[in-house]
């Protein structure tokens, strides 16, 4: 089995895809019958909404275009409501939407996230962050979007650390592009926990494209020049 995104350890995922080779003679009719079979084997925290035969060329990892995450934080002064304890990070301090934002600008685009990633060896640290922005949900609960073509080990957890440093006045708006242009882990960055992490949803392109996309993903990636 192979899947779209292999999250940190504690990180939720609710857009998760995955695939598996199965022999032809060995498949059950897709369809709803077969993910409620599935459903009635599986871990109470592992529900699949749907089993599909997938196109010639499809890989859940290497032909996707791209994860979306959502990472939750509150800073009520109570802290987190605990039907969400679980999914949802508490801050003790207010957050500053519109300093992390200015500080996460400079941060898309393709680049080299070493600074934000823990290195694995011959793993290249390249990715495009398409998108990184915070936004105030149900008051006290505020939520980045962070979108990338693919992301390395602690990277959305690191970014997240960065901003909050800056959300508090510890750091300077520029503090996070200047972590990214050093090219190296500082001793300083918080990885904040798991737990307010989700994987959303992975995208994909069309049928005929997938087997080209997978192809390209599995290169070593350099930086554009």
């Amino acid at each position: 089995m192979s899947c779209a995104g292999r999250t940190d350890a504690g990180v939720h995922a609710r857009g998760q895809v995955t695939h598996v080779d199965v022999p032809a003679d060995r498949y059950p009719p897709p369809g709803p019958d077969l993910a409620a079979r599935l459903a009635g084997v599986l871990p109470a925290d592992v529900r699949p909404l749907s089993v599909v035969v997938a196109p010639p060329g499809f890989d859940a990892r290497f032909s996707a275009l791209a994860r979306r995450y959502a990472f939750r934080v509150s800073d009520a002064p109570y802290g987190v409501d605990p039907l969400r304890r679980h999914h949802v990070l508490w801050h003790r301090r207010p957050l500053d939407l519109s300093a992390m934002n200015a500080a996460a600008e400079p941060l898309l685009g393709e680049h080299d996230f070493a600074a934000y990633c823990r290195r694995r060896e011959g793993a290249t640290t390249v990715r495009t962050l398409q998108q990184l922005h915070w936004r105030r949900d149900e008051g006290d609960l505020a939520v980045a979007t962070v979108v990338a073509d693919a992301f390395c080990h602690t990277m959305v957890r690191s970014l997240v650390g960065a901003l909050l440093e800056v959300s508090d006045g510890r750091r300077p708006v520029d503090w996070p592009a200047a972590l990214l242009a050093g090219l190296r882990r500082d001793p300083a960055l918080h990885v904040v926990p798991a737990h307010g992490l989700t994987l959303e949803e992975v995208s994909y392109p069309p049928a005929d494209q997938l087997a080209a996309r997978a192809e390209a993903a599995r290169r070593k990636r350099e930086l554009s020049r």
